[in-house]
């Protein structure tokens, strides 16, 4: 029953951080992320990544472009 509930709470635990969302942080304040913030959050991010999802070639991604990268699944959530 022991190795039951260590195995239950380990699978809990990975379903969980599965379900996770991403959490890109501006840690400058300017109201949109850069490549090093989104960097931060998305390890795998490339340069031509974050321009495919800076939909208006600003270099910078604001908060509707990543909610679109989101949901078009460009990026994980």
């Amino acid at each position: 029953m022991k190795k039951f509930v260590l195995a239950l709470g380990a699978v809990a635990a990975f379903a969980a951080a599965a379900n996770a969302q991403t959490v890109v942080t501006d840690t400058d304040g300017n109201g949109t992320f850069s490549i090093e913030e989104m960097t931060a959050a998305y390890p795998d991010m490339t340069a031509e990544t974050f321009a495919a999802i800076d939909a208006n070639a600003d270099g910078a991604v604001d908060a509707d472009e990543l909610a679109a990268a989101q949901e078009a699944g460009t990026i994980a959530q």
